[in-house]
C-alpha cells in the first residue's frame, strides 16, 4: 500500500496552486476600497480606519449564514446568488446602527472542493461586496472529508457558508432606538421575497419537484441589499431606529430596537404581501400569526422615523428603485400587534 497523503485523504494542496490563487485573487482585488493593507493571500488582512475619513468612529460587527437555502442552491446547481445572501445577511444587521460596511470575510466549508461551486460562491460574494461598497480583504475554504455527507449523489457535495462584516459610524451619529418615540410611524421597505430565512419551513411545504421548478428558482431570488438606501436616509433624515426583517419576523425583530415601555402596531393591509408567501401559506396551512412571525412577508427592512420625514424618506427609497409603506406605529402599550 502506498503512503498516505493529504491529498489521497481528499484535502487538494489549494495554496499551492497558482492558477487558483490568481482566480481568488483577482475576485477579491475587483473589492478593495481605500484602507486595505497588505497582500490578499496573507495569514491575516489589515485595513486602514484613518482611510474611512470617520473622525470619531465606532467598529460595528456582524456575522451570520445563509442557513438551508444552500439545499435549494444544490437542487437547482445555482450558486451565484447564496454570496449575495452571505454579504446582505451581515451588512443588513451592521447598517441597522447607522455603521457603513468597511471589509468582509468568509468561510466556505464542504466534504469535497469543487473549483466550479467555490468559484460561483465566491462570485456572488464579491458581487455583494461591490453592491454595499465593502471589501472582500480574505477568507478561508475548509476541505472536510467525511464530515459534511450527503446521500443525494447527483447533487454537488453538501457545503456551508458564513460570513464576517466589520464597519464603522461616527460615535455622534450611531443609530440605537434610544430615540425612538409613541407616535414615530414604522416605514418598511420592500424584500425580495423570503431572503434567507425560514427555508427550513419552506423546505417541508415543498415537494423536492417543486424547489426544482418555478417555485424553487423563485425562492432562490437573493436578499436585498439594502446598504446604500439605508445610509442615504441616515446621512438625510434624522433616522430613529432601523430593524433588518429576518428569522422572528415583526415579532422578535421589532422589540430588537424599540425602547422598554414602548411597542409597535403594524397595519397588515397596509402593504400588498408577494403572491410566493401566499403560495407558501396556503401550500403548509400556516396561520397568519406564523408567517409574521416566520418570514418578512415583503417587508425586509424597518426604518422609524417621524411623521413628517415619511415621504422625504420614501422619496429617498424610489430613487434606490425601493418602495416603502407606512405599515404602523409605534405606540405607549408594549408588545407587537399585527392586525
Amino acid at each position: 500500500m502506498s503512503a498516505w497523503t493529504y491529498e489521497k485523504a481528499g484535502v487538494p494542496h489549494l495554496k499551492g496552486d497558482p492558477a487558483y490563487n490568481r482566480k481568488i485573487s483577482g475576485l477579491i482585488r475587483s473589492t478593495h476600497t481605500p484602507g486595505v493593507c497588505g497582500d490578499t493571500l496573507g495569514f491575516a488582512s489589515l485595513f486602514d480606519l484613518k482611510k474611512t475619513g470617520i473622525k470619531d468612529p465606532l467598529l460595528v460587527a456582524s456575522t451570520d449564514g445563509v442557513g438551508t437555502k444552500l439545499e435549494l442552491a444544490r437542487l437547482l446547481n445555482k450558486h451565484d446568488t447564496i454570496g449575495i445572501d452571505l454579504v446582505a445577511m451581515c451588512v443588513n444587521d451592521l447598517i441597522t446602527s447607522g455603521a457603513r460596511p468597511l471589509f468582509f470575510l468568509d468561510y466556505y466549508a464542504s466534504g469535497k472542493f469543487q473549483t466550479d461551486v467555490i468559484g460561483e460562491v465566491l462570485k456572488g460574494v464579491t458581487e455583494g461586496c461591490r453592491q454595499s461598497g465593502c471589501a472582500l480583504v480574505g477568507g478561508e475554504t475548509a476541505i472536510m472529508p467525511g464530515f459534511y455527507t450527503d446521500k443525494k449523489t447527483k447533487l454537488v457535495a453538501q457545503y456551508d457558508v458564513a460570513g464576517f462584516s466589520v464597519g464603522a459610524v461616527d460615535r455622534k451619529k450611531v443609530v440605537t432606538g434610544k430615540k425612538i418615540k409613541a407616535g414615530n410611524i414604522i416605514l418598511g421597505i420592500q424584500s425580495s421575497g423570503f431572503h434567507s430565512n425560514g427555508y427550513s419551513l419552506i423546505r417541508k411545504i415543498f415537494s423536492e419537484k417543486e424547489l426544482r421548478g418555478p417555485v424553487g428558482r423563485k425562492l432562490l431570488t437573493p436578499t436585498i441589499l439594502y446598504v446604500k438606501p439605508v445610509l442615504a436616509l441616515v446621512k438625510k433624515l434624522p433616522v430613529n431606529g432601523i430593524v433588518n426583517i429576518t428569522g422572528g419576523g415583526f415579532y422578535d425583530n421589532l422589540p430588537r430596537v424599540i425602547p422598554k415601555g414602548l411597542g409597535a402596531q403594524i397595519d397588515r393591509a397596509s402593504w400588498k404581501v408577494p403572491e410566493i408567501f401566499r403560495v407558501a401559506q396556503k401550500a403548509g396551512g400556516i396561520s397568519d400569526h406564523e408567517m409574521y412571525k416566520t418570514f418578512n412577508m415583503g417587508i425586509g427592512m424597518v426604518v422609524i422615523l417621524q411623521k413628517r420625514h415619511v415621504r422625504a424618506a420614501q422619496k429617498i427609497l424610489k430613487g434606490f428603485k425601493l418602495n416603502a409603506w407606512s405599515i404602523g406605529k409605534i405606540t405607549k402599550e408594549s408588545g407587537v400587534s399585527v392586525a
